[in-house]
């Protein structure tokens, strides 16, 4: 079906991912060939020591991880929703809903309800990307989830639709940093998804400890982050991300992390992210990297799917060969907490697609394993 490996600890020469994105403010030549720090020996010395220092200094890198107390009064404690249209189909029922997201800031979404069994259900948050809109994740997910007994919500970033009209290409970051501060767009995501969470929480239909999120390029960045910041999600499926923070796609983008940009509250002498993310001038590769984010989600379920598995270096938008260097160093953590089994790589030859032959055995049987049952 496509798959050349679906487990862990394989492909150990890869280290980090070349920087073959030309727009990279950190171009970082021979990254590819510098180790990527282990985390910790211990479980002790993980627990204890490194994991808070991880995430401190992650909390640092995107600003906030929630809203400060003061800008709490932007938010419900459970979105409001209001109900557009509603549809009966064989297996589910599909209703259009909008969700305050923020008082002001109303974002459309599809809630499918389940036919099949008796609830409370287990819930997806499925995200679609960068182009389609909110509806996409239906026919790619969504439909196969419900029909088979899951809530399901899809969503749209903010970046796609934000306040006034905004998005990724129209201010959308700004429109954030000037009603909450420095705040990362893909640590603003993680709060929107968050916020998801408390609302499924709040219906007799779903099982709150069952509720999981899954993503696509775009949205599966969002998950990597959801994945560490977010304690509401059970389980995480994130395909085609490109898991490399600094590799041949662009984090550093304004809409998700605004590498260059300098603030006032960065305590170097550069106040960029840039300077957070990489301390070390003086050695090839970013020293904070996305093997900490999933090794923050430990010992979450989490599923990494990648669609350019017969390629050493794809340079584009999909996880290739060298993506187990990331995946190898969170395993160790992994493996300290004694839940090997719970992280994941599927690396196809299905290209960068939300579906496919080998992507869709991947996470409908992670799904079903850590949320169905």
């Amino acid at each position: 079906m496509g798959i050349i490996v679906f487990g862990q600890d394989t492909a150990a020469g890869f280290f980090q991912h070349r920087v073959s994105s030309t727009r990279s403010p950190a171009p970082e030549p021979g990254a590819e060939t510098v180790e990527l720090r282990r985390l910790a020996a211990t479980r002790q010395e993980w627990e204890r020591v490194k994991r808070p220092e991880v995430l401190t200094a992650w909390k640092q890198i995107l600003g906030k991880l929630e809203p400060a107390g003061e800008d709490r009064r932007w938010f419900h404690d459970v979105p409001l929703m209001r109900e557009i249209s509603r549809v009966e189909l064989p297996g589910y029922t599909r209703i259009q809903i909008e969700l305050a997201l923020e008082k002001d800031f109303w974002q459309p979404s599809l809630l499918l309800l389940p036919k099949k069994g008796r609830g409370p259900f287990p819930a997806v948050i499925a995200w679609t990307s960068t182009t389609p809109d909110w509806q996409e994740p239906e026919k790619w997910w969504g439909a196969w989830l419900a029909e088979r007994g899951f809530v399901v919500l899809t969503g749209w970033s903010h970046i796609r639709n934000y306040r006034d009209g905004s998005s990724y290409s129209k201010q959308a970051a700004e429109k954030v940093y000037e009603r909450f501060g420095r705040w990362a767009g893909l640590s603003r995501m993680v709060w929107d998804v968050r916020q998801q969470a408390a609302y499924l929480r709040s219906r007799v239909e779903v099982d709150g400890r069952r509720i999981g999120f899954m993503g696509f390029s775009l949205s599966a960045k969002t998950a990597v982050y959801v994945g560490a910041f977010a304690p509401e999600i059970a389980a995480v499926v994130s395909i085609d991300p490109h898991i490399a923070l600094n590799g041949a796609t662009n984090y550093y983008a304004p809409w998700y992390m605004d590498w260059t940009r300098t603030f006032a509250d960065i305590d170097t002498p550069q106040k960029t992210v840039l300077s957070l993310l990489n301390p070390d001038a003086g050695r090839a590769g970013l020293e904070h990297d996305h093997h900490e984010l999933l090794a923050l989600a430990a010992p979450k379920p989490f599923l990494l799917i990648g669609g350019a598995g017969d390629r050493v270096d794809n340079g584009g938008d999909s996880d290739d060969q060298q993506s187990w260097g990331y995946v190898n160093r969170a395993h160790e953590i992994y493996r300290l907490l004694g839940v090997p089994d719970r992280l994941r790589f599927a690396l196809t030859k299905d290209g960068h697609h939300a579906t496919g032959p080998a992507i869709d055995d991947a996470w409908r049987e992670w799904l079903m394993r850590w949320l169905g049952r």
